[in-house]
């Protein structure tokens, strides 16, 4: 369906109806006229009503990139200040606590002695799945270059070249986490893909104690620098009957909610696809809330105010914008609700605020 509410139309409900009908199995055989036969077309009728009542329509947007897909590392210099390994001594001493036998290890010995100073920092980088070393050949030695003249700037080359086989893996650690921030990306462009009009909701999971009621959301909790352990019900509107909220703030918003969304939910993990490039990474984002009102499906995030303008809390939001906007054109090809993204400062959050008065003034 592309969008939940096709489930009213009679031909659709005609359809589920004759599919139902072919896969009933009485539980026993049964003589006609004998048993009352199920009344399918009533059954399904209430069933999709209680399905549109008790769900967002949320659809299966893929972005998926259109022709050839460049990427990788743009050239940049390292910074190595905090890269300090003293010398390593010809001999480990290990003492066993067990037996308090001695053992001498020595360094100098085991694994792959390299021929150039450079290559155990290129044999660490090219173990990462982002690295190819055909690509970024040029590059990895430039890296390796600097990385040695650095160990070399207070060490001899044979202390260098310990240091570089003894720490190869941590080095190389070292030097990738640096390359994140120079990942660059070429693509044609994107392609944007509808597989399914609406999803099921993800079930949450929480852990809570068994022997104290969830709390009533309406109420401030006595102690909120650990509401993580508060679990709420009493919701109305809530597609869940209990949420944990991670902030008072998220509390506030929830009795907002109550009072003008139609229904509304904190998302689990695996709700939406939505992506967000972090690096060389892309990594799902799950907003914190999602609300339906007569005329709008809103996507809510609110963040600490020192938190706004976070390069992740940005890239974040530039992605669910963009779905957002992809979401909407969906809805206006079937008469369905445009969605639209509000990063809300957590400080601007208080119970006599408007929902439309936030998306008014903090809505992308």
């Amino acid at each position: 369906m592309p969008t939940i509410e096709y489930l009213k139309k009679p031909e659709i409900q005609a359809a589920i109806v004759k599919a139902v009908e072919a896969q009933h199995q009485p539980t026993q055989l049964e003589l006609d006229g004998v048993a009352e036969k199920p009344d399918f077309a009533a059954v399904v009728a209430k069933t999709v009503e209680l399905v549109t009542q008790q769900t967002i329509a949320i659809p299966r947007i893929l972005v998926v990139p259109k022709g050839e897909v460049k990427a990788g590392f743009k050239p940049f210099t390292l910074d190595l200040a905090a890269l300090k390994y003293p010398a390593v001594s010809d001999e480990l001493w290990i003492q066993h606590l067990r037996t308090n036998q001695l053992e001498v290890v020595s360094v100098g010995r085991g694994g792959i002695d390299e021929v150039r100073l450079e290559d155990y920092v290129v044999s660490g980088l090219v173990d990462f799945d982002d690295v190819s070393y055909d690509d970024h050949a040029d590059l990895l030695y430039d890296l390796a270059a600097q990385t040695v003249r650095h160990f070399k700037g207070y060490l001899s080359e044979a202390d260098s070249r310990k240091v570089l086989r003894c720490y190869q893996r941590d080095i190389a650690r070292f030097i990738h986490a640096q390359m994140q921030a120079h990942y660059w990306v070429d693509v044609a462009g994107y392609e944007v893909k509808v597989s399914k009009g609406f999803t099921e909701l993800k079930q949450s999971a929480y852990t809570y104690s068994a022997q104290e009621p969830p709390a009533n959301y309406r109420v401030e909790p006595a102690d909120k620098s650990n509401m993580a352990k508060y679990l709420f019900g009493g919701f109305q509107k809530c597609l869940y009957p209990v949420q944990k909220f991670d902030s008072d703030s998220e509390r506030k918003l929830a009795v907002i909610l109550e009072r003008e969304a139609s229904k509304w939910f904190k998302p689990a993990k695996g709700q939406f696809q939505i992506y967000y490039p972090d690096g060389a990474e892309q990594l799902e984002y799950q907003p914190d809330f999602v609300a339906e009102t007569d005329d709008t499906i809103y996507m809510l995030e609110p963040k600490q105010r020192t938190e706004m303008e976070d390069p992740i809390v940005i890239a974040k939001k530039e992605a669910a914008v963009r779905w957002c906007a992809n979401a909407s054109d969906h809805a206006a090809s079937h008469g369905g609700k445009p969605w639209r993204y509000v990063l809300i400062p957590h400080d601007e959050i208080a119970e006599n605020i408007t929902l439309d008065g936030l998306a008014a003034r903090f809505g992308g």
